[in-house]
């Protein structure tokens, strides 16, 4: 492999001749070899849009030459649309509050430059990455912005992904209507719901989530771009800081606003907590879905089987014929991770120290990654599982009807204590409840037919009240 030389304030280092970054990057290779995991893409790319509005405003200030300016603006807007990918190789969790997340891009896109200038890689006479690329900036202005930048992107994204969930529920409510079913509280016996009933609790939590992180997105707006090092703006220019914020609302299509006090977004990343704490909570809410899902689908001989998944794939390499709800089990260890992440991400913002948060990429890394995996989760829930679920309307009449679950409903009748003692004796006995019912003349089998409908038992108020007569008492 051929290099180029370069230098720094430490000293001189070789770098592949090909390659798009520098010597900051190589340094930052060497001393970060952690997780392997690169800084996410999407934060490369909203970085490269905040370098591409930082030009074309350091342009219109009179601070950078043309030429140097549009080459800047051009190659920014290459690897904002996703080339040279291949170039950003900074591990995501580094030193230096992303210092070299910034300067591994800081020299991508001034080498990408320097090419369409007719240049050399290296040649830094022609365009260099931190007098020009950087004019105007700092890590601790651009970094925390196009954090936000990438945030929005995604939140927005999962808010519509999760909009999509909530619509393949609330298919499944309106199909499972009029399916009844034993309900169950502390995983026994309890009263009847409709299977549709349970789906409706299932979309009515989703939409909270997706309305939530519908509202939050508004609390990313606010940035701290033009603040400079430590939010003061101290080396830019007062005509560059009014209108970067306006370029950069019009390569992204956000509407991105200057916060009237940069040192605080400078300092605090406590929107971040709290966009964490709303993944959480979607998390939360995925978590109990994909569990329910998995207890209702159980068997499908020797469990509840009340419905039956999309069969993805085979399930065991010893048992034939078995076949597991992996989709489901992926969510949840999805949302596991996403409860871990948020906990690392109040940690890390916690740590931060006066005018600094040392730890930014690591709570861009498990932000971004948090959303990330919920938007793909939340994808696969929908489209593999979700939307082909479909029920098994005999096994939930036939769970129903060997249960004491209906018994709720004629306690008003009967009163408490000759309900009580109806299960008690239909225990003993093992026998039907609703038979035993009829061979003690408490009630016909018409009686408790009208009775056992969904209007009657899954609605407001007292269930039998215009058919079913007092109870009288046991024989």
């Amino acid at each position: 492999m051929e290099y180029r030389v370069e230098k720094d304030l430490l000293g001189e280092l070789k770098v592949p001749r090909d390659a798009y970054y520098g010597i900051h990057t190589v340094r930052a290779v060497g001393n970060f070899k952690v997780s392997g995991i690169m800084t996410n893409p999407a934060l490369i790319r909203a970085i490269a849009q905040v370098k591409q509005a930082a030009a074309m405003a350091n342009m219109s200030a009179g601070l950078l030459e043309r030429r140097p300016g549009e080459a800047i603006v051009r190659a920014a807007g290459e690897v904002a649309a996703g080339r040279f990918a291949g170039q950003f190789i900074v591990d995501a969790l580094q030193g230096g509050a992303g210092t070299s997340t910034n300067m591994n891009v800081n020299e991508v896109i001034a080498n990408r430059a320097i090419e369409l200038l007719g240049g050399a890689k290296g040649d830094y006479s022609l365009v260099h990455p931190l007098e020009h690329v950087n004019m105007s900036q700092s890590t601790n202005d651009v970094y925390p912005t196009a954090l936000r930048i990438a945030a929005i992107g995604m939140v927005i994204e999962l808010s519509e992904t999760l909009a999509d969930l909530q619509s393949a529920l609330q298919d499944k409510e309106a199909l499972f209507a009029g399916i009844l079913k034993l309900g169950r509280t502390e995983m026994q016996d309890a009263v009847p719901v409709t299977l549709g009933q349970e789906f409706s609790a299932f979309a009515e939590a989703v939409a909270r989530d997706r309305w939530r992180l519908y509202k939050v997105e508004e609390r990313l707006r606010q940035v701290n771009l033009g603040g400079t090092a430590v939010g003061t703006g101290l080396n830019a220019n007062p005509k560059y800081i009014f209108t970067v914020i306006e370029e950069l609302r019009s390569i992204t299509g956000i509407g991105l606003a200057r916060s009237e006090n940069m040192i605080d977004l400078t300092q605090n990343a406590d929107v971040f907590v709290e966009i964490s704490g709303l993944l959480k909570a979607a998390a939360v809410n995925l978590a109990k879905i994909a569990g329910d899902l998995r207890l209702l689908s159980s068997g499908p001989l020797g469990g509840l089987a009340e419905i039956r998944l999309p069969r993805v794939q085979a399930g065991s390499s010893i048992m034939p014929g078995k076949v597991n709800p992996v989709i489901p089990e992926m969510v949840t260890q999805v949302a596991f991770q996403v409860m871990g992440n948020d906990q690392v991400i109040a940690a890390a913002a916690a740590g931060g120290q006066l005018e600094l948060n040392a730890f930014m990429p690591l709570i861009a890394h498990n932000l971004l990654s948090s959303l990330e995996m919920l938007i793909k989760a939340v994808n696969l829930f929908t489209e593999k599982c979700v939307k082909d679920i479909e029920a098994d309307e005999e096994r939930c009449k036939r769970w129903l009807e060997e249960s004491y679950g209906f018994i709720t409903a004629l306690a008003p009748h009967l009163g408490y204590d000759q309900a009580s003692e109806l299960v008690k004796r239909a225990y003993r006995e093992k026998k039907n409840l609703r038979q035993l019912i009829m061979e003690s003349g408490l009630y016909t089998g018409e009686e408790l037919e009208a009775l056992f409908t969904p209007g009657e038992l899954t609605r407001p108020g007292l269930a039998g009240a215009k058919n079913i007569r007092k109870g009288r008492g046991l024989q």
